[in-house]
């Protein structure tokens, strides 16, 4: 018999694909990430050590490490870890971010680790956004901020975007 071919229930295949251009595709929304980081910079300082879950290829990390005592990066997708690994390459090098694969619906963390948990534009696109807030809130200090903001857009925003990711089985 022929094999099998689960179906992708996490779209993780997508966003191995999509990775490569994700940089070039966010960067039209610098203006929206600078805003959240306006917002953010109130929430994180020097004794703050911070969980970013679905890091993308660092569109808030390396706006936002250097304010930190710690940053860990991770993303579902191994492909945006590397590009984002790739862009923390000489200009941006900095001590503070680690890059990890990880999945927000089983971290692999302690309990109450972590200050601040950012998730920028992916509870609302994750298949169990209901486990990955469970796992938050295990892997928050009692007293720690969850920060996470989400795009909208304005009406006819990208029917590209969004033909294209049907068609790459989103």
């Amino acid at each position: 018999g022929g094999m099998i071919m689960a179906k992708d229930t996490t779209n993780k295949g997508f966003w191995e694909k999509f990775a490569k251009i994700y940089t070039l595709f966010m960067s039209k929304n610098d203006r929206a990430y600078e805003k959240i980081c306006d917002v953010l910079k109130n929430y994180i300082d020097k004794d703050k050590n911070v969980l970013e879950l679905a890091c993308g290829t660092g569109q808030i990390t390396f706006r936002m490490a250097e304010k930190s005592l710690f940053w860990e990066a991770t993303d579902y997708s191994e492909n945006m870890v590397k590009e984002a690994v790739k862009m923390n390459g000489d200009k941006n090098k900095s001590e503070k971010i680690s890059f990890l694969v990880q999945d927000a619906t089983n971290l692999t963390y302690e309990d109450e680790t972590f200050d601040v948990v950012v998730i920028a534009n992916a509870l609302h696109i994750m298949p169990e956004p209901k486990k990955a807030l469970e796992e938050i809130h295990r892997v928050l200090k009692k007293d720690g901020i969850l920060f996470a903001p989400t795009f909208v857009y304005e009406k006819g925003y990208s029917k590209l975007l969004i033909w294209l990711m049907e068609k790459v089985g989103f």
